[in-house]
């Protein structure tokens, strides 16, 4: 068993497997290269308070996540997707460290507060979120850190002032990181549910610095969008009209859509769905009052995310964060109890970590045949069939001697060789003949010395990979640089309208395709693929 003084040096090993290597494995996707983008052009073209996005205003997105990762991308001229996508590695640590430390204030165990640690460390979203440069992480990282001060401020009734202060910085740090998205699926839930289990006690010494916390925290967190407003109104009110007009017909979602939300903790589905059944686990659990807590946070989170209409799997990141609380009650039961339970109340704990270790043991097999395993992927390949067999022998041998704790630990090392050994092998499925990628065009506009234009393009990826911006031809008017040479990429469906530039001949042309997966597989889009031709005036 681990002890108890070892929790927090455990759980950074754990968040270092998982969040903090092979981070350049797999390809930029299209919200990535929206933000790198952005970075990219703080830096290149001093845009660090009204941002762009190939030098179009884009101020969706407060700023704080893309400086930060600005200052990390700068450091090798944005080439390195390990110092892209660090910021974000940096920010799991964060919110999964604050979550451990919160949750012993519940009077929980430490014990417990490590294994809900583990299982919001190893949950999908978590994962995909903390490894990917993409903002969500960011904003509810930086509320955790609000929620733990919070906690104090209506808890303790020394240093009011100190951790109202101090909930204000990150308060305002979430609202800079993403709006605020944090306030409404993360804090709100947090209050409601702490007042209704809780209570607020002494409230009338807390209601000054409470203020105080308000107006601070949005002010850390406000500034940005008044500068915005004051320094470049036009573009910002046209922005703000276009993304509230989104939140009513923009991916629409009837209002159940939310409700499987605990497939989204991955591995931990079956436990979280089993958590969620609060008659079920009400009377089983060692503290009744923080259970009820926290099956209330995950509720009412979901609840109030269904309100919107607006709904996309990723807003359901925040939902995890109380879930991993709520799931650690039945893990913490089924530790304590799970020699003396009944059949039928086990064959739930069979059936989740039996195929968890039966896919541990057919991953060999499996990957032998159906990836194309070459040079250095051997090694990967290696160390992760021998790290997942162990992992499943594990599981197995301890359901066995119903000995639920080793299964827990085995299952989250399970993950933890995924994430160190296995994810690189994502490549040999990459396969993709026809690739071509657009920084090759950049190197030779550079060359030939003329500049690229898209025909009503505006492809995040393909910007991103070309290196600078790309200005854009509108499709409802075909506009002509007025130089002697010029680039035109354009899709293939569009490739006839070259035609039209009846001043120009086509000196050179050529294909250029980002798609990493091969023609005849899923996931193959006709979006990143463009025809180049390069157009010079007639004599």
């Amino acid at each position: 068993m681990i002890k108890k003084d070892n929790y927090t040096y455990y759980l950074l090993i754990v968040i270092g497997l998982i969040f903090f290597v092979n981070l350049d494995a797999i390809y930029v996707n299209i919200m990535e290269a929206r933000n790198f983008i952005t970075a990219r052009e703080m830096v290149n073209l001093d845009h660090w308070l009204l941002t762009t996005l190939n030098d179009v205003p884009r101020y969706q997105k407060p700023p704080l996540p893309t400086w930060l990762t600005a200052f990390f991308g700068s450091l090798a001229n944005f080439k390195s997707l390990m110092l892209l996508r660090l910021p974000a590695a940096l920010c799991s640590l964060l919110l999964i460290i604050g979550f451990y430390k919160t949750l012993p204030k519940f009077e929980i165990t430490k014990q417990q507060a490590f294994q809900a640690s583990l299982i919001l460390a190893t949950s999908f979203y978590i994962i995909f979120s903390g490894r990917n440069g993409q903002w969500d992480i960011f904003t509810h990282a930086f509320m955790m850190i609000c929620i733990y001060y919070l906690w104090k401020f209506f808890s303790i009734d020394k240093k009011l002032y100190q951790h109202a202060l101090l909930a204000a910085l990150f308060f305002g740090f979430s609202f800079l990181s993403k709006g605020p998205v944090s306030l409404y699926a993360l804090l709100l839930p947090f209050i409601i549910s702490y007042g209704i289990v809780y209570k607020y006690h002494n409230f009338k010494k807390r209601w000054l610095p409470l203020i105080i916390f308000l107006l601070v925290g949005l002010l850390i967190g406000g500034w940005w969008f008044i500068y915005v407003r004051w320094a470049d109104p036009a573009a910002f009110l046209k922005i703000a009209e276009k993304e509230t007009s989104n939140w009513g017909s923009y991916n629409i979602r009837p209002w159940y859509y939310y409700w499987s939300f605990f497939t989204q903790s991955g591995i931990w589905t079956i436990p979280s769905f089993v958590a969620l059944l609060y008659p079920y686990l009400k009377n089983k659990v060692s503290n009744k009052k923080a259970y009820l807590f926290s099956f209330l946070w995950t509720i009412i989170s979901v609840i109030l995310l269904s309100i919107i209409p607006e709904k996309k799997s990723r807003y359901l990141l925040p939902v995890l964060i109380p879930m991993a609380f709520n799931t650690s009650f039945y893990v913490e039961y089924l530790i304590r109890k799970f020699q003396q339970l009944p059949s039928k109340e086990k064959w739930v704990v069979y059936f989740n970590h039996g195929l968890i270790a039966l896919i541990g043991f057919a991953f060999p097999i499996a990957g032998y045949f159906f990836l194309d395993i070459r040079g250095i992927y051997w090694v990967y390949f290696l160390l992760s069939s021998a790290g997942l067999v162990v992992a499943a022998f594990l599981i197995f041998q301890n359901l066995l001697r119903q000995s639920y704790a080793k299964v827990f630990y085995a299952t989250i090392g399970f993950i933890c060789v995924v994430m160190s050994f296995g994810f690189p092998l994502v490549d040999t499925l990459l396969d993709n003949p026809r690739f071509h990628n657009f920084d090759e065009l950049q190197a030779f506009s550079e060359m030939e010395n003329f500049k690229v234009y898209d025909y009503g393009g505006k492809t995040p990826e393909i910007i991103w990979e070309y290196g600078e911006p790309i200005p854009t031809i509108d499709k409802d008017s075909l506009y002509t640089p007025n130089t002697e040479k010029f680039g035109i990429i354009m899709s293939e469906k569009d490739s006839s309208i070259v035609k039209k530039f009846t001043d120009y001949n086509i000196i050179a042309s050529d294909r250029y395709d980002l798609n990493y997966v091969n023609p005849e597989k899923g996931g193959y889009k006709s979006r990143l693929i463009r025809k180049f031709y390069l157009l010079q005036k007639k004599d």
